[in-house]
Order: C-alpha cells, then sequence, then structure tokens
C-alpha cells in the first residue's frame, strides 16, 4: 500500500530521512517481555504497552513506515502496569531517552500540565491528511488538557462491554439480556460454569494494578452506588456501597471465575476466552478484535452486550491508548510522522488487510465505523463498540458527584499509587487470604491520605 506523503511538522526541513540501522525486536504475543534497541541517530525510540494491536503495528513498521519515510523505530514493549512505571520514570525525569510513548487519557492532564509532553495542535493543524476531526469527540476531549490544547492522539479507543459464548448459551438454554444487570451476570456465571470441560462462568481481571483490577472493579462500584471519594473528598471505600460492590465482585471472581484469577489481567483473560476456558468475559471492547480475528478458535461464537449495571443506565469505562510525544525529545518532527502515520486512516486500511479487519485498532475514528469492510467484519460488535464509548460519561459515572472526571479511575496524579496498593488488598482478597472487610479497611486509610491532599 503506497502511504500518501505528510507535511512534515511546524518548521520541518524537507529532505530524505536518514536512520542508522536499528535491531527491531517483534514480540510474537500479548503476555511476553518485550526488547530494546537503541540505535541512536535518527531513529525513533517508542515506548509501548504489548497490547495485540501494538505487538501489531511493530510487526508492519519496518515494511511500510521505515519504507516509505527513511525513519527507523526502536520499540520498547512491555506489558501494562511495567510500561507505566517506564514511561511515568522517563518522562518525568525529561531524559529523552524514548522519543513517542503509548500514554492514556488517565496520564494527560497530569504531563501536560508538568510540561512532559508536546502539544500536537500545530502538527495536526498541518497534516490535512491525518484528518484530526475525524477522531470521534469523546477521545479528542480526554485527549486535551486544561490548557484546551491537544497532548496525544489516539491508537485505538476502548470502553468496556461484556462478550458471552453464544454457543454455550444455547447449549445450555441460557439468554442473555440485551442490556443485563451485574445480578443476571452473577446468575448467568453459575449456570455456565462448567458448561464444557474446563470453562469457568465468567473471567475478571484480578491482577494488582490500578490499570488491571481496579478498571472493572470500579465501574461495579460506580453502578452499584459507591464511590472513591465524594464531591469533596471523604474517602469512601468502607461505605456499604463500596463493600457491597467490591463483595460482589471478589465473590464472583473466586466462585465462578479463573484459576488463577488474582495473578489474571486483560492478557490472561483474553487468552482464557480465546482458548474456551470462560463462558463469559467482562472488559475492554478492544478485546473483541482479537476474539473475532482470523483464525482465533472462537471467532463468530462471541456476543457483545453492553456493560451490566445495578442502578446506573450505562457502567462502560472510556480509556484509549495513545501517542504521546516527549517534550525533551529531540526529533519532534520525525516522531510527529510516526504518530501521523500509527494513527492514521491509512493504517487502519493497512492493519484490515494484514492482520483482518475485525483486528484493527478502532474505537477512534468515525471513517471506521462507515467502512464496509470494517462493519462487515466487526459486525457483530462494531456497533456496541461505539455506542459503549459515547455513552460514557467520564465526568458523571455514578450517583453522586465526584471530585475529578474519571470511570475507571480518580483523576489525581496519586492514583496511580493509591490504586496500585488498593488493588494489592484486592488481589489479597481474591486470593483468599484476607477478608474483603480487611482488604478495604486497609485501602480506606490509604484513601485517606491521599484525601488529605486535598481538602
Amino acid at each position: 500500500m503506497h502511504l500518501k506523503q505528510r507535511p512534515r511538522g511546524p518548521g520541518a526541513r524537507v529532505g530524505p530521512g536518514t536512520a542508522v540501522v536499528a535491531v527491531m525486536t517483534l514480540v510474537a504475543g500479548c503476555a511476553g517481555a518485550g526488547g530494546t534497541s537503541f540505535g541512536g541517530g535518527d531513529a525513533l525510540n517508542v515506548l509501548m504497552v504489548n497490547n495485540p494491536q501494538m505487538v501489531e503495528l511493530q510487526k508492519l513498521t519496518a515494511e511500510h513506515f521505515t519504507k516509505e519515510t527513511g525513519i527507523k523505530i526502536n520499540f520498547t514493549v512491555l506489558p501494562e502496569n511495567d510500561v507505566r512505571d517506564k514511561i511515568s520514570q522517563d518522562f518525568s525525569n525529561q531524559a529523552g531517552q524514548y522519543d513517542v510513548a503509548t500514554i492514556s487519557n488517565f496520564e494527560v492532564p497530569f504531563f501536560a500540565k508538568n510540561g512532559w509532553l508536546r502539544q500536537l495542535d500545530d502538527y495536526a493543524a498541518q497534516d490535512t491528511a491525518f484528518d484530526q476531526d475525524d477522531i470521534l469527540k469523546p477521545l479528542r476531549d480526554s485527549l486535551t488538557a486544561e490548557d484546551g490544547k491537544l497532548y496525544a492522539e489516539p491508537f485505538y479507543g476502548e470502553s468496556s462491554f461484556l462478550m458471552y459464548r453464544k454457543d454455550v448459551f444455547a447449549e445450555k438454554g441460557l439468554k442473555m439480556p440485551p442490556k443485563p444487570t451485574w445480578q443476571q451476570v452473577a446468575d448467568l456465571a453459575a449456570e455456565a460454569d462448567g458448561a464444557q470441560g474446563g470453562m469457568k462462568g465468567i473471567c475478571l481481571r484480578g491482577l494488582p494494578g490500578w490499570g488491571e483490577v481496579i478498571a472493572p472493579l470500579t465501574t461495579v462500584v460506580n453502578t452499584m452506588g459507591g464511590t472513591w471519594f465524594t464531591e469533596d473528598w471523604e474517602p469512601r471505600l468502607t461505605a456499604p456501597e463500596f463493600k457491597k460492590a467490591t463483595k460482589f465482585y471478589v465473590d464472583l471472581v473466586r466462585e465462578h471465575g479463573e484459576a488463577g484469577a488474582a495473578q489474571a489481567g486483560y492478557a490472561e483473560c483474553l487468552n482464557n476466552m480465546t482458548q474456551g476456558n470462560s463462558a463469559m468475559w467482562y472488559d475492554a471492547t478492544a478485546g473483541a478484535g482479537s476474539l473475532e480475528a482470523e483464525g482465533s478458535p472462537v471467532k463468530g461464537k462471541i456476543g457483545y452486550v453492553p456493560a451490566p449495571v445495578d442502578r446506573t443506565e450505562s457502567s462502560g469505562w472510556l480509556y484509549t491508548w495513545a501517542w504521546g510525544m516527549q517534550e525533551a525529545s529531540k526529533k519532534h518532527d520525525k516522531a510527529w510522522e510516526f504518530i501521523s502515520w500509527a494513527s492514521g486512516k491509512e493504517y487502519e486500511t493497512l492493519a484490515g488487510q494484514q492482520a483482518g479487519w475485525a483486528n484493527v485498532p478502532a474505537g477512534k475514528r468515525a471513517s471506521t465505523y462507515a467502512h464496509p469492510e470494517y462493519r462487515k467484519a466487526a459486525s457483530a460488535f462494531a456497533e456496541v463498540t461505539h455506542q459503549a464509548i459515547a455513552s460514557a460519561q467520564p465526568r458523571n459515572p455514578g450517583v453522586q458527584p465526584r471530585p475529578t472526571a474519571g470511570i475507571q479511575f480518580v483523576g489525581v496524579p496519586e492514583f496511580t499509587d493509591l490504586g496500585t496498593k488498593v488493588a494489592q488488598e484486592i488481589s489479597e482478597a481474591i486470593a483468599g487470604h484476607q477478608s474483603v472487610d480487611q482488604a478495604l479497611r486497609a485501602s480506606q486509610k490509604l484513601a485517606e491520605k491521599v484525601a488529605e491532599e486535598y481538602r
């Protein structure tokens, strides 16, 4: 596929790209360790999470982006918890080791405020082929900081929904409601448990990490009437609603969830669902592309419905893995060329042709949902995903006012530490090493320390 020549960023000089030879360590799957190879010179160093769509991009980069632009890319690809730590360390130090990194709508406000990110408005405005207006508004808004400037471009956008085995449900005479409640899901998990050899009723994240177990758990807390903090920063982790939701989640995964749930995150649940070890999975909408990819053992067997609810109309999260450019980088113009390619319409076409249309990094562009090949390949989940992203309410995700925006997280820098420590307590409860009450009492004390900073 021929890539149209994009204009370089503001102030760039037009000329052939030069680079030194770099070794690219390809990651074969989403659960393995990545590698680093820094070539120096004009090569770009890109740090990214090891989700399947990123791994596919890594495979396609040399043959397509580098061949067209002459810009070589050195990738470092790491699991989610590891990549978050490395990104925070590198960007906060502003050493410029990495030119581009996958950051999320959680980090953008803080990274931008601290001057760690290069604003991208001027690049996007001059790069007409990129078509910034085609980016879905919830994603654009979530990557725009308080100063009104854009600081990242989405690689893919996601909400959360419930995935289930249609064939297994049919065999067992089970019916999935079009908008299930969490109690209905729990009842269905009990019925589906053991439906096939080695199959559990549901897979839910239990792995410690603010972006792992805390993400789905917090959506359950929200819809069951709980909140981490009240509008005036009163911690509520031991409140009845928070307890009810957490106990419900822990009991569900302990009774009908995957083996080793306390160490299972997104990647492990994706593998369980793909291999037929789970009848249901509540998680990111991005997982559907892998389930429906060519060669997937469960392709065509999965049904998709909105995130389960209790007291709210919707409960899906809003999240994006996006490309952020480090302010300290000396290669801003080349970095934009990579970002423009990796988040562009043409890359989605390339990914569709190479990896299958169901597996493109969607959830970010209106044009994707109008593309006939994508609509055909992703017919099982495209509309549910689109609606989930559109209905997400980051400023009003529960039944009471919040002090910050955020659905599956609290929008303050301290949440990375707080959420991870609370996650460790929750995972201990999932593992059976302590009760939910014990976990939440310890978590409440941690939240009180954060609240003191904001009262």
